[in-house]
């Protein structure tokens, strides 16, 4: 069952927007650059490029690891936006 998930673009397709949804439940483009991963695969599948399970999903986890890196270079910390405490929550004032 498995192996003919795998081979069906739309099942990429369909968790690369539930994850999409997810992220947006959860921000922080951790789950969208799996999102993006899923729907590259969907992709890629969609136009007959042949490939076995196992194969689609190291496509699926190179291609989310690849766009995690780039969602985090681009839109991730920035140089000098590092946040200092200077006091606690739970001192008093």
């Amino acid at each position: 069952m498995l192996a003919t998930l795998t081979g069906t673009w739309w099942a990429w397709v369909i968790l690369g927007f539930a994850l999409g949804v997810l992220e947006v439940l959860a921000p922080g483009f951790i789950f969208l650059g799996f999102a993006i991963g899923a729907v590259v695969t969907g992709v890629l599948v969609g136009i007959g490029i042949p490939a076995g399970p196992a194969a689609l999903i190291l496509v699926f986890a190179v291609v989310s690891v690849v766009a995690w890196l780039v969602l985090r270079r681009t839109m991730g910390v920035r140089e000098g936006q590092v946040k200092i405490w200077d006091r606690d929550i739970n001192d008093k004032p």
